[in-house]
């Protein structure tokens, strides 16, 4: 298991958040006057189902998925939405393709075209918490 190209510690995987404090701190200030989601977690079984369901998918729709690309997001603030999701940052999933399957333009693990993503994962506690939480 420990063959795993990359791998990060827990020192890593701090550093790698600190950097972002920058990022978050404008985020915050600017955009969401309030304080905005550093992290997304899914449970175990959720990216279980989530990745056999994409698989068969990516099958049905005529491709052979080989990995997922996780994207920033953030939630559109609606009238009447979830206080704790409206406007913060989110994360989701998107199934990829080999290039010579997908929709080309040069990347080697393209998204797959008509494929359906994850997202919905809950927030930090509370949505500012740093790593580790």
């Amino acid at each position: 298991m420990n063959n795993i190209n990359g791998l990060i510690t827990p020192t890593e995987a701090k550093e790698l958040n600190d950097a972002y404090t920058s990022r978050h701190t404008l985020i915050t200030n600017q955009i969401t006057k309030v304080g905005d989601n550093r992290s997304s977690w899914y449970s175990l079984e959720k990216i279980k189902a989530y990745l056999e369901y994409a698989e068969k998918q990516a099958k049905d729709l005529g491709f052979e998925m080989n990995g997922i690309r996780i994207y920033c997001g953030a939630h559109e603030p609606e009238e009447g939405s979830d206080i704790d999701a409206e406007g913060l940052t989110t994360l989701f999933l998107i199934p990829t393709t080999a290039a010579d399957e997908g929709k080309g333009g040069g990347d080697s693990n393209p998204d797959i075209p008509g494929a359906h993503g994850l997202n919905n994962g809950s927030h930090g506690q509370p949505p500012t918490a740093n790593y580790p939480q």
